[in-house]
Order: structure tokens, then C-alpha cells, then sequence
């Protein structure tokens, strides 16, 4: 009782305190006809209104001269605040999968809002966790790598994007607050498809620019320290990035070739 009462202090303090935040500002914020000129001016946007952080994650330049491909993979803040006019953009999409990254008490406190033929799946990073490590955002970056139930949830995200692509369906992922679980899985997807670490560091930064806030705002910002300590954890616990992707996320020479076939272009 006690651990659980512990997990649920730490689980508060790094992912509801950003959804709490998110929705007050979204009270007070001025009506979405004005927000939406602001949004598609933005790195990559999807012009959402009433979504915060939503972004396409294509349209990056690999090492090797591809680019990424549009319209296939999109991050997201929750949709708990999904409008009507937004869930049919994203209908116009051909969203498939709507991938979420949070716990159960997330989930309950602020639900998807749903989006015309698009399957929901769970995909909890967090709820396995040491409540220890929830309780700064350096330790939780860590965990995303250490531990299994969270590379469980990784693995099975990059296999259901590599799945939709294949078969020209898009996928959308997301966790709160769209930054740090969803950060996370860009930077490995991005980097599995060949995109330089600073272009990866660039897209996770934009967090920033998106929420209107800095890298010392620990509830809407993000700050480069965090993704270095997953890549820092990747390096100590696999050896490299790519046996991380291999051993630790459970991704097959097959599942790579493929997600590279479907989203480079």
C-alpha cells in the first residue's frame, strides 16, 4: 500500500502536474481562431487548435540525402481536448492509430477524445516504474531505457508505426504533454531512420517553441540534459544506440529495413 501510495506521488509530480498545467492554460487561453494562425507557422505543424504540440514528424533530411516522409507519423500532446474540427483533420490524415504513451491514471483523468476510424492502443511507459526515479525528469529518462515494461512500450510503438507505414497508414503518439515520452520516441525513430543526433536534438527542442516556454520550465519545456541521459543509458546498458534498438527494444534487422522502406523517401 505504502509503494502504491508512493508511485502515485511520483506519477503526479512528473506526469499530471503537465496535464494540470495544460489545462489551465487552456482555460485561459484566447479562442482557437486565434491560436491557429500562430500553430501553422510553426517547425512541421499540423495546425491543430485545440491539441498542443502537434506536429508531423516528417519532412527530415537523413545523412544519407533522404528525407523523411510526410503525413505518416505525427506527435502529439493528449487529445483530451480534441475538437470536432481537429479529429476530422485528423480523420483527412488517415490516421489509424492513435498510440498512447501514458499510465492508467492519466488515461482516466484526461481520456483520448476519439477519432473517426482510428484504433486506440495503450502503450504504458511509466506504470511500471520505480517511483524513485519519477521523481526528476533525468532519473525518468533513464528508466525509459532501464527499464523493461518501458522499452516493452517503445518497441511495440516503433513496431505499430512500422506496421501503418507499410500499408500507407499513418500513426499519431503521445503521452501528456507531448515532450518527454513522445520526445523520447522520435528521437529513437529519427535516429533509427538515419537523421544526424543535432536534427534529432533540434526536433525534441521544439517543445519549447511549441509550449511558449524554455528548458527550465521542468512542466512544459524540455531540456537537451534529459535526452542525452536516454542516449547516455542506451550507450552504458547496450553498448550502443543500435543494440538498444536490437536487445533492448526488441526490433529486428526486418522491422528496421522496413521502417526505413516505408518512411524514407
Amino acid at each position: 500500500m505504502k509503494k502504491q501510495f508512493v508511485t502515485a506521488l511520483a506519477t503526479a509530480a512528473l506526469v499530471a502536474a503537465p496535464a494540470t498545467a495544460m489545462t489551465a492554460t487552456a482555460q485561459a487561453a484566447p479562442a482557437p481562431a486565434t491560436q491557429a494562425p500562430a500553430a501553422a507557422g510553426l517547425p512541421h505543424s499540423l495546425g491543430l487548435t485545440s491539441v498542443k504540440n502537434a506536429r508531423d514528424l516528417g519532412g527530415y533530411r537523413t545523412a544519407n540525402g533522404q528525407t523523411v516522409a510526410t503525413d505518416l507519423v505525427f506527435r502529439t500532446a493528449n487529445l483530451a481536448s480534441l475538437s470536432p474540427a481537429d479529429a476530422a483533420k485528423l480523420t483527412s490524415l488517415h490516421l489509424t492509430t492513435d498510440v498512447d504513451l501514458r499510465t492508467a491514471i492519466e488515461r482516466t483523468i484526461q481520456p483520448d477524445r476519439p477519432v473517426a476510424g482510428t484504433a486506440q492502443q495503450w502503450n504504458d511507459v511509466l506504470g511500471q516504474a520505480n517511483p524513485l526515479d519519477l521523481l526528476n525528469l533525468s532519473g525518468a529518462y533513464v528508466d525509459f531505457v532501464t527499464n523493461p515494461a518501458a522499452r516493452a512500450a517503445f518497441g511495440k510503438t516503433l513496431k505499430t508505426i512500422g506496421a501503418n507505414a507499410a500499408a500507407g497508414k499513418a500513426t499519431l503518439f503521445h503521452c501528456s504533454a507531448g515532450k518527454d515520452r513522445t520526445g523520447w520516441t522520435a528521437a529513437v525513430l529519427l535516429t533509427i531512420l538515419g537523421v544526424d543526433r543535432n536534427t534529432v536534438n533540434q526536433d525534441y527542442l521544439l517543445s519549447n517553441t511549441y509550449n511558449n516556454t524554455t528548458q527550465n520550465d521542468p512542466i512544459n519545456g524540455v531540456n537537451i540534459d534529459w535526452l542525452n541521459a536516454s542516449f547516455n543509458a542506451a550507450n552504458q546498458h547496450y553498448g550502443s544506440f543500435d543494440n538498444y534498438v536490437k536487445s533492448g527494444l526488441g526490433l529486428t534487422a526486418a522491422d528496421i529495413a522496413s521502417l526505413k522502406h516505408s518512411l524514407l523517401k
